[in-house]
């Protein structure tokens, strides 16, 4: 092997032969230990059909240097002279670095892999149990525990057995373990096993017969006394048994560990008893178990110790476990449980879990068993704990489309053995896939890729991937069209019962008018209908994740009806990625944006399109609305034109603004909650403003043609002035006008008077759109006031009436419609009110105090909660606005940055002055963006405008959803606007009160 030429010749082979480090093989190959078979072909060619050749080369080199004296030439005869056994320690020794060491250390113990019997192939229980016998101590179980599985690892790398009975292997396995444990730890203490019964029930993987290489075994543990004995001192022998088994497999030895004995799915989990008595065990269930526990006790089976007793226990909980489906929330329950699992892997990770992750095998066990519990209520063939046995029963019960189950079935035997071979390497309990191009190259050969594994790896794994996240739609709602379509005949299918029962697990509140709906869709033999079946699987998963499903498929069946025989709705949902999802999030998050859509549906387009959701400009939007106002024919119809660009534009906005909270498959939710307020804000201000001018210039032209005998101007004060405006929102504004040129004052006034009222009367007409109500109350004099003044008018009261209120309220006037010039004159006019010279001084700020106190006390509604009102609350909108004001009348003057109508720009330039330390500033802004989103949210799902938040579940949910709550925590949203509103006040009470 040293002579250049055979070297380089070696080396090229090796390089053929899958190493991937030839000189370090041909090193190993130069061993002495391998001297009597260096040179035979046959070696080579099985260590190039390994996993990882380099890994079995060394693994062999280690066992054949440890073999006892005169065993060696046994080893390397039976190596190049019998194939099976050959195959089976060549394939493990390149699969697993950990069993390479466990024969390095224990060189005998291949002798395990010569035999080939029927028994050896597929052994059972039994012979698990004859393979421990012999232990006695924790050090004896761990070698026979891994001479044992090594036997596994053999005939599973080997392809004599596939995943599932590799699974299934592992958890006879893991049985024969625990009552060799409870064998040994009651040997241990005689006195105590004489006092008691105990039984193990295996749960998780192990009692659905499907456990993995290297997990964590759950158990439950149920005890007894023996006749005659004092039950509480029995429940302690128990406990101390249970506890020394748990040890015995989870302690670390010299021999290292076997894995974790897990008690905690037990009743009150790690914080209940060890043990407990059936009685005890059924009293929980029945009184306080939750929905998860039951999904959990779904893979009980009983493993060790009393037979008797874990039978009773497995008969006693059965009957629970299959009516949990009628506890109430059991799917939010359900969907919590995922979402927590899905929660808790950290962000770096997500993408290569294979178990836990978007696509992953905790996807499809989930699902599996959620259906079982819902159907397996009426059909006992769906009782099994393993997951492919149910998914089979699942399909053959019409429950589930065969070839969708198929397909399940397919990525998740791939997926289980992917989880396999990445634990068998080091036999560690991990479900990430490697990153490592070694590892991946090891994994890929393993699972039969051996052109270019690691490509052929990840295309595979990613197909697979891609079937399991698409599995709601086959697994739920695919069945239910077609138990409604029925276009196949002899297929069995979904009983109406079932398919009812089934909407209901997944949210619907009705679902008889639900499968009424999907009967209208998707029935018959037209493209229509076709189109809808392909679509209906998915929209129905999208619409059971929000709060109220039944509205979203109710909205779906109108907006589809009303554009159904348009030729691009339909291609639009199917062809536009993004479009379908949009639609469904948008139909099912309330009544706003669907009512505006459905006035209007041809809006749905903007759903397809990238930049449809966008906000326009308020530049585009005035010319839109001027145009559209131009062309009409008389004021009535001028309006209504402006009315349905509004209408259009709000569904744009609210469009974006559900879309942008709930997030979607592709794009996540919006975490700057700031900018998500900042946008509608401006978005509704500024159509508000196009519809004004729109307004205005219809009233002006039905009364005076082209030119007003007055130059006139809108100007928006409050929340329209500030650019804050919510979908509820009154649009605050003052009128003022100047006399053109020549025009007589009286006939100026008069005119401003008409436009006024014309205006007004215009935007009242009624209609089914949101009302757009023109509110000019903050005027001077208030109510008792007139509706406009000039601006000579305006000086002189301000200058010799006007109070402070009327200058804080001052701080968000802004022109937005009419003469511009007339709009800055005036803006030029109340500077020096809203920001006086030298600041306020203080019976000014005394006079603010007062009235802000007094409103608190007098304007809350009767009845309503402080801590939960929007505006006038605790922290709410009032708090924020008024010490953010107060400041900016205090020192605007000489800090130009407070010169602003925008409430959140003010808060930031008082902190950037140093006004306001950083956390209270930060404070003020989180309470004053939560409590406008709930406001937007309430308009949002409820379609009406409100400040405290709904009190019917639903609606409650959906306001939940929208402020990025799951289900089932709406509690955690009021806490925490409590939370959030109360710390606000504190820093109110500093900054405006003085406290």
């Amino acid at each position: 092997m040293t002579v250049p030429g055979r070297r380089s010749s070696t080396f090229i082979r090796l390089l053929r032969s899958g190493f991937t480090d030839p000189s370090t093989a041909a090193r190993l190959l130069d061993a002495d230990a391998l001297a009597a078979v260096r040179a035979d072909p046959v070696l080579l060619d099985a260590l190039g059909a390994t996993a990882d050749p380099d890994l079995a080369l060394l693994g062999l080199v280690r066992l054949a240097e440890a073999q006892p004296d005169g065993e060696l030439p046994g080893l390397l005869d039976t190596l190049v002279s019998a194939k099976p056994l050959r195959d089976r320690l060549l394939g493990v020794l390149g699969a697993s670095e950990a069993l390479g060491d466990h024969l390095a250390r224990h060189p005998r113990d291949w002798l395990g892999l010569i035999t080939y019997e029927a028994a050896d192939l597929h052994p059972g229980l039994p012979e698990f149990e004859l393979g421990l016998a012999d232990a006695h101590d924790p050090v004896g179980l761990r070698v026979a525990y891994r001479r044992c599985l090594l036997s596994i690892a053999a005939r599973d790398v080997c392809g004599t057995i596939d995943v599932a009975q590799t699974a299934a292997e592992l958890a006879d396995l893991a049985t024969a373990t625990l009552r060799a444990a409870l064998r040994i730890a009651s040997a241990a203490a005689p006195e105590d096993a004489a006092l008691c019964r105990l039984a193990v029930i295996a749960m998780g993987k192990c009692g659905g017969n499907e456990l993995n290489y290297v997990s964590d075994v759950d158990v439950i543990f149920v005890g007894d006394s023996v006749p005659g004995a004092d039950e509480g001192k029995a429940l302690q022998a128990a406990t101390r048994l249970a506890s020394h088994l748990m040890r015995i497999c989870s302690e670390t030895t010299v021999e290292g560990t076997i894995w974790p004995v897990d008690a905690n799915l037990r009743p009150e989990g790690r914080n209940g008893p060890l043990v407990r008595t059936l009685a005890s065990h059924l009293a929980y269930y029945q009184r306080w178990a939750k929905t998860w526990e039951f999904q959990a006790l779904l893979k009980a089976r009983a493993v060790a110790g009393d037979e008797a007793l874990g039978a009773e226990y497995i008969a006693a909980i059965s009957p629970l476990v299959w009516q949990a489906a009628e506890r109430e929330n059991f799917v939010a329950d359900v969907q919590k449980m995922r979402r927590r699992v899905v929660d808790n892997i950290p962000a770096a990770q997500v993408d290569r879990e294979l178990k836990l992750g978007p696509g992953g095998l905790r996807d499809v066990e989930f699902a599996v068993q959620l259906l079982q519990l819902v159907h397996g209520r009426s059909d006992a063939t769906l009782h099994s704990g393993t997951t492919l046995d149910a998914l089979h029963a699942l399909a053959a019960g019409g429950y589930v489309g065969r070839a969708d189950a198929a397909q399940l079935h397919d990525a998740y035997r791939f997926l289980r053995a992917m989880e396999h071979r990445i634990q068998l390497y080091r036999l560690r309990r991990t479900h990430l896939v490697p990153e490592d191009e070694n590892d991946l190259r090891r994994l890929g050969r393993s699972m039969g890729l051996r052109t270019e594994p690691v490509a052929e790896l990840n295309k595979a794994w990613r197909r697979h991937a891609s079937v399991v996240r698409r599995l709601h739609e086959k697994l739920f709602y695919r069945p239910l069209l077609d138990a409604v379509a029925q276009l196949t005949p002899g297929e069995t299918r979904l009983s109406p019962r079932a398919a009812g029962q089934r909407l209901e697990a997944l949210g619907y509140a009705d679902p008889a008018s639900a499968l009424r709906h999907l009967e209208a869709l998707a029935s018959g033999v037209t493209r229509k209908a076709a189109i809808q079946r392909t679509l209906l699987p998915v929209m129905l998963g999208w619409f059971a994740d929000s709060a109220d499903p039944d509205a979203g498929l109710l909205n779906f069946r109108k907006v589809s009806d009303a554009l159904g025989k348009t030729p691009w709705y339909l291609r639009l949902l199917r062809d536009e990625g993004a479009a379908a999802e949009n639609l469904a999030r948008v139909l099912s998050a309330g009544r706003l944006a669907p009512d505006l859509l459905l006035r209007a549906p041809e809006a749905v387009a903007l759903l397809g399109d990238p930049e449809g959701l966008q906000p326009r400009t308020h530049e585009a939007l005035e010319q839109e609305v001027l145009a559209a106002v131009g062309r009409a024919e008389n004021p009535e119809a001028a309006v209504a034109a402006a009315r349905g660009v509004r209408r259009r534009e709000l569904f744009r906005t609210t469009a974006a603004d559900i879309i942008g909270s709930y997030g979607t498959e592709d794009n996540p939710a919006e975490e700057d909650h700031g900018a998500l307020v900042d946008r509608v804000g401006g978005a509704v201000s500024d159509l508000t403003a196009a519809t004004v001018a729109g307004a205005l210039r219809a009233a002006v032209h039905s009364h005076y043609g082209d030119t007003l005998p007055t130059r006139f101007a809108v100007i928006g004060v409050g929340r329209f002035g500030g650019h804050e405006l919510g979908y509820g929102s009154d649009a605050d504004v003052l009128f003022v006008h100047e006399p053109r040129e020549g025009v007589d004052e009286q006939e100026a006034a008069k005119a401003a008077q008409t436009v006024v009222a014309e205006m007004r009367r215009l935007l009242q007409l009624p209609t089914t759109d949101p009302p757009l109500l023109i509110d000019a109350d903050l005027r001077p004099e208030g109510r008792s006031g007139p509706l406009v003044r000039t601006l000579a008018s305006y000086a002189a009261y301000y200058r010799r009436w006007s109070l402070t209120w009327e200058s804080q309220a001052l701080l968000r006037a802004e022109p937005v419609a009419g003469d511009a010039d007339i709009g800055a004159r005036f803006i030029e006019l109340i500077d020096p009110l809203r920001y006086p010279m030298e600041g306020l001084g203080e019976d000014a700020v005394r006079e603010i105090r007062r009235l802000k106190a007094r409103m608190e006390s007098e304007r809350l509604p009767r009845g309503a909660d402080p801590t939960l009102h929007t505006k006038l609350g605790r922290g709410g909108l009032s708090d924020v606005e008024w010490t953010v004001q107060l400041i900016q009348m205090r020192h605007a003057w000489v800090e130009p940055g407070l010169r602003t109508t925008r409430t959140r720009e003010a808060l930031a330039a008082a902190h950037a002055a140093g006004l306001i330390p950083t956390e209270e500033a930060q404070i003020l802004d989180e309470a004053w963006v939560l409590a406008t989103r709930v406001r937007n949210a309430v308009m949002l799902v409820r379609g009406r405008a409100g400040d405290t938040f709904p009190s019917e579940a639903r609606e409650l949910a959906a306001v939940g959803r929208y402020l990025g709550y799951a289900e089932g925590t709406v509690g955690e949203l009021l806490d925490d606007y409590r939370r959030i509103t109360r710390r606000a006040r504190a820093v109110v009470d500093e900054l405006f009160y003085g406290a």
